[in-house]
């Protein structure tokens, strides 16, 4: 097994957070990592880095 490099990564976590990953790709993500880590670390920074963004937007919106 051969871990997946970011760019895969983050197509993959992009995709799962807005709901359209394939049921092909979530079981080739299952099976080509031997380690959940990577997900983890960039699901965190996305999820951070959403959650900034929408609260600097509605910030400049509400002003």
């Amino acid at each position: 097994m051969s871990q997946p490099s970011w760019t895969q990564v983050l197509k993959s976590v992009v995709a799962s957070a807005f709901g359209v990953q394939s049921a092909k790709n979530r079981q080739q993500d299952f099976e080509s990592s031997p380690s959940v880590l990577p997900y983890l670390i960039v699901g965190v920074m996305f999820v951070a880095i959403f959650v900034v963004s929408l609260a600097m937007l509605v910030n400049w919106l509400v002003k």
